[in-house]
Parts: C-alpha cells; sequence; structure tokens
C-alpha cells in the first residue's frame, strides 16, 4: 500500500511540518485541526463554541476531499486548555454526528498551538 497526501484549500494550511491528512489504504489520518480560517490564516479565538465549530468545519472539508464524512469517523481525540468547557465542546461537536458515534478520548492538555483553547484529530476509513 502507498500512503497518498490529502490536501485542500477548504483547510487551513499546516502550520508546521504535516499534512492535513494522510490516507494509508482505506484509513484516513486527519491531523490535529484548530481554529484557523482557511482563507486568510487568521484565528477565531475566545468563544470555545465558535472555535469548536470552527475545528468540526476544517475537519469535514478534509474529510470531503478524501470523499468521506463524519459518518466514516472510527476515533477522535479532543484536546482542551480547560475541562470545564467540556459540555460547550460537546454540544457543538455531537451535531456532526447522527449516531455511530465514533470511539473517542477528551483531555485537558497545559498548551496549544496558537494560544487556541480546543484541537481535534480523527481517524476515519471506508
Amino acid at each position: 500500500m502507498e500512503k497518498k497526501i490529502i490536501r485542500t484549500d477548504k483547510a487551513p494550511a499546516p502550520i508546521g511540518p504535516y499534512n492535513q491528512a494522510v490516507q494509508y489504504g482505506n484509513m484516513l489520518f486527519v491531523s490535529g485541526q484548530i481554529a484557523l480560517d482557511p482563507k486568510d490564516g487568521s484565528l477565531f479565538v475566545g468563544d470555545i463554541a465558535i472555535e469548536t465549530e470552527k475545528v468540526m468545519e476544517n475537519i469535514k472539508a478534509i474529510l470531503n476531499e478524501a470523499g468521506m464524512d463524519f459518518s466514516n469517523i472510527i476515533k477522535s481525540s479532543i484536546f482542551l486548555m480547560d475541562m470545564g468547557k467540556f459540555a460547550t465542546v460537546n454540544e457543538v461537536y455531537a451535531r456532526y454526528f447522527s449516531d455511530n458515534f465514533p470511539a473517542r478520548e477528551t483531555v485537558q492538555v497545559s498548551g496549544l498551538p496558537k494560544g487556541v483553547q480546543v484541537e481535534i484529530s480523527v481517524i476515519a476509513g471506508m
């Protein structure tokens, strides 16, 4: 099997030496997404609900580029600066799934890129 790099201008360009996603066979590994605007790279910070929505929209764009959607997600990882905001993040996150939710962990961290409050990565498969 060969790995395939997934790139779309509908999600933010990587801010380091990584790709938006890598497909290997029928598996898609999406790098952690933060609330960056894909058009100009500006940050959406301050309101955790808006940040989470922007993150989920970035994930959606990458999934779509690979011919997938949220129903293909097998596992997600959520990184939060403040676990006290978990309920709000969870509420926004849940809107993107209808059923058959993926496996998931949510962890509080001491820092995230560019000072954001939330970062989410996913693994999807066909």
